[in-house]
């Protein structure tokens, strides 16, 4: 406003398309008397602009808010038109997202924390100690969270609220270099898929093709492989669940909670029960903590048995479960 009224010499309701490209481009050079220090806003030397101006995607950003402000005024019925909508978006790059590899684990210690975590599902303990059956049940759910998202690349709250129906199957022929393969797609049943995919099959031999359907950030919906190895993880914990959450019509958390704590807060969640057949599925932070207690147990067993060096001990102590997304995945899982 002060701009139309100071520069333009129009008042809001006056406003054209042309002082709309105008004010595009004074966005990307203010005149002087617009740009100083900063300074409190209510001090008399503040300026609406700093010395270093606005980014593209700064300019971007004040375009849209401001073609906002026009369409609700326009709404309302304040003004009669809006100048803005007839204007396009000052052009910005859009950024690569670094894959941040230094959070990353390395493949040979990802190798051994998937050892160590079967293990643990299998009863063994590198403290001596024979878990209990819950005890074996969290570490079961710990493997498949952590699988899902190592293998996957799935953020926490992705695994979090990955539902059993999302999940699919397809028996893939392969018809040899160069030729386009035969796709089957189907809802698994345990009997009709014993097998997950393999590399190197051979030409005209089936093999089993998993995928998950989830909804990311921004609510967008993206389709991405399970490994067989994560599949066989998430099946001994629906055998916990006593779900079979490969039939045709289950509808249900991919991962749910099977031990429940006491509190009046994990009771009421899971409907008063302590069966854990509740289906309540976790939480992003829930799942997170889950995930990060596993790796922590593991690490410090491993550096008691002298099996871990303190750097990679480091290392996992400062891996949380979204870093199992950043890369570094051992192959041939």
């Amino acid at each position: 406003m002060l701009w139309l009224v100071i520069v333009r010499g129009v008042a809001l309701s006056s406003m054209t398309v042309e002082d709309c490209e105008a004010y595009k481009d004074f966005l990307k050079s203010p005149i002087p008397t617009f740009v100083g220090p900063k300074r409190p806003r209510l001090s008399g030397r503040w300026r609406p602009f700093t010395l270093e101006g606005l980014s593209a995607d700064s300019q971007a950003h004040a375009v849209r808010a401001i073609r906002a402000a026009f369409a609700w005024l326009t709404t309302v019925r304040y003004l009669a038109g809006n100048p803005w909508s007839a204007v396009t978006d000052p052009a910005t790059t859009s950024r690569e997202v670094d894959v941040q590899v230094e959070r990353a684990l390395s493949a040979d210690l990802w190798t051994q924390v998937r050892a160590e975590l079967a293990a643990r599902c299998e009863g063994e303990d590198l403290s001596g100690l024979t878990p209990t059956d819950e005890e074996a049940r969290q570490w079961r759910t710990a493997r498949a969270a952590i699988l899902l998202m190592g293998d996957s690349g799935l953020r926490r709250d992705e695994a979090a609220n990955a539902r059993c129906e999302n999940l699919s199957v397809a028996v893939v022929t392969s018809g040899g270099p160069g030729k386009t393969s035969t796709t089957v797609s189907a809802k698994s049943s345990s009997k009709a898929a014993p097998s997950d995919a393999a590399s190197g099959a051979s030409p005209g031999q089936p093999v089993t093709v998993w995928a998950l359907t989830v909804v990311g950030k921004r609510r967008k919906q993206r389709t991405v492989p399970v490994s067989g190895a994560t599949v066989a993880a998430l099946r001994a914990h629906w055998a916990d669940r006593e779900k079979d959450c490969e039939a045709l019509s289950v509808a249900a958390p991919l991962i749910a909670q099977v031990v429940i704590n006491g509190t009046e807060a994990s009771l009421a969640k899971h409907g008063g029960g302590t069966d854990g057949n509740s289906e309540a599925p976790y939480s992003a932070d829930a799942l997170a903590r889950l995930v990060r207690e596993a790796v922590r147990r593991i690490a410090g067993d491993l550096l008691r048995k002298g099996a871990l060096s303190c750097d990679a001990h480091g290392k996992l102590l400062a891996t949380s479960a979204h870093a199992f997304r950043q890369g570094g995945i051992a192959p041939g899982y």
